[in-house]
């Protein structure tokens, strides 16, 4: 087979593929495979059908469900037109949603049947969603987005349509105020695919995909199967048996946070035997916790681990630390560092307050240049040029250093944020709605380690004058307020927070103590 040609447009890949070899398999879910032909199809009659619904080059639509093959479709056909899909985090409170769908300006929305009753209550507050559109995962009769497929006309590439254009939108949470929609080009996308790229496939290669598709390591690992013409065994969640179901189906490379890992090694011989099926393990989002990689790479000796740092903003990875350098008898303490630049990501190391290059070694704010950048925060150019420079560089917010052999650490965060499974927590988030409690004077919340989630949420409150409440009350509160991933696990009440002489909460002081003899601080 010749080697394909370079592509320019998010779906060039998958039309190659489609001529090329028509009737192999691209993708797997559940009980549904189609082939590259079909899958193209598929791709093209949803691109018909959206134009048939008034979306065009510089629209959104709104994705919101669990793992399903219809989000990569619906990527790829909107970005085809020149639009973009905001895929939207299913584990969001009902407010937040609404705040989501209505910033992103989404003027569609595919919603799976699980979510569909969500939807309906706050249906009255998306005035601007024209079209609900619901799909259930087994795509049977009745399945009105299949339904809207079976009835469209396929349709090409607009003509008009730029790889500069927005093709996708995810939103994370923001350090104040409400979270912050992330613009990803086609272009940007297509580097991430080309340069983040960790193994080389072989020809009887199946990608696990299992990572949310809400999260950038589900979305952005999904192309890489596509680009490379290997199919995709995708799950509907990331739950043992469906990863087992993936793995006895031949899956043979995949993403994961380690938190999964760790999962898996909890759950005895026959579920590491299923692991060690795999070529190549890839793990990011949050530090493998030192203990559990050593047990894992012992444990799966000729699996091929590689971790990988980065971050939406950048499209997903833009550090590798290679299967050689886990390995590397010479260099261990190379295990505790996020590894170097992947292809066409150059880095610097910049002091945060004078914003100059530190000296080799030193520590100071990661910056990264790449065209896997972004082209910013969508509706927030305030924020967007608080950490892109004008000559390009991002500035992650992340405190580390670089070796003498170009080996990255990621040491410490200047955002006040928790990564506990590979989800980003902003602390501020929490502790407003800890102060929303009428008992709640103050709160500090922060991230502690956590063997298998890599942190937890902490909290710790002061109460106002003559009142009382637990930390189980303040816990379902949360619950009550944010997507329950986001709330503590354990909440401290204290007579007073400790505060510097200006009033200023010492947080350092109080997270301190249950990160001493850490070989990192997150």
């Amino acid at each position: 087979m010749e080697q394909p040609p370079q592509p320019r447009f998010l779906d060039d890949r998958l039309a190659y593929w489609a001529q090329a070899k028509p009737d192999e398999v691209a993708i797997a879910f559940l009980d549904r495979t189609f082939t590259w032909a079909q899958f193209n199809d598929r791709v093209r009659r949803l691109a018909g059908a959206l134009a048939e619904r008034g979306v065009g080059r510089g629209d959104v639509i709104g994705f919101l469900d669990k793992n399903h093959p219809a989000c990569i479709e619906t990527t790829l056909a909107a970005a085809s037109l020149g639009a973009a899909t905001a895929i939207v985090n299913f584990r969001l409170a009902a407010s937040e949603m609404d705040y989501v769908l209505n910033d992103s300006g989404a003027r569609l929305l595919i919603v799976g049947a699980e979510l569909k009753d969500g939807i309906d209550k706050i249906r009255d507050q998306l005035p601007g969603v024209e079209h609900v559109i619901e799909v259930t995962p087994q795509g049977g009769a009745g399945d009105e987005y299949e339904q809207m497929l079976a009835a469209a006309t396929p349709r090409g590439r607009g003509e008009d349509v730029s790889p500069d254009d927005v093709c996708v939108i995810m939103y994370s949470s923001g350090t104040t105020g409400n979270p912050k929609g992330v613009r990803l080009s086609q272009a940007a996308l297509l580097a991430h695919t080309m340069n983040a790229a960790t193994f080389d496939f072989e020809p009887d290669d199946k990608v696990m995909v299992s990572m949310p598709l809400f999260h950038v390591g589900g979305t952005s690992f999904a192309q890489f199967p596509i680009h490379h013409g290997v199919p995709s065994l995708m799950t509907r969640e990331v739950d043992g048996a469906s990863m087992a179901g993936a793995l006895l189906a031949g899956a043979t490379r995949t993403f994961l946070v380690p938190a999964v890992l760790g999962k898996v090694m909890e759950m005895g011989p026959d579920a590491t035997a299923l692991f060690k099926r795999l070529r190549t393990f890839v793990y990011g989002a949050s530090p493998m916790p030192p203990a559990l990689l050593a047990k894992a790479l012992e444990e799966f000796p000729d699996t091929e681990f590689v971790q990988v740092y980065g971050l939406t903003e950048v499209c997903g990875a833009v550090t590798q630390l290679s299967p050689e350098a886990h390995r590397d008898a010479a260099h261990p303490e190379r295990l505790t560092s996020a590894g170097q630049p992947a292809d066409e990501v150059e880095v610097k190391v910049v002091n945060p307050d004078t914003l100059e290059e530190v000296p080799l070694g030193q520590p100071g704010e990661l910056w990264f240049r790449t065209p896997q950048l972004m082209q910013g925060y969508h509706n927030k150019p305030e924020a967007t040029a608080e950490v892109i420079t004008a000559d390009g560089w991002f500035r992650t917010g992340d405190i580390g250093r670089v070796d003498d052999g170009g080996f990255i650490f990621v040491e410490d965060r200047l955002k006040d944020m928790i990564i506990s499974g590979g989800e980003n927590i902003y602390s501020v988030e929490v502790e407003r709605a800890l102060t929303d409690h009428p008992a709640v004077l103050d709160a500090a919340v922060f991230g502690i380690p956590d063997d298998k989630w890599g942190e937890s949420v902490k909290a710790v409150v002061e109460l106002s004058a003559g009142q009382q409440t637990s930390a189980e009350e303040l816990v379902a509160w949360c619950r009550e307020k944010l997507a329950h991933y986001k709330c503590p696990r354990s909440v401290e009440i204290m007579a007073e927070l400790p505060r510097n002489p200006t009033g200023k909460l010492l947080k350092k002081d109080l997270r301190k103590p249950y990160w001493e003899n850490r070989d990192r601080a997150i």
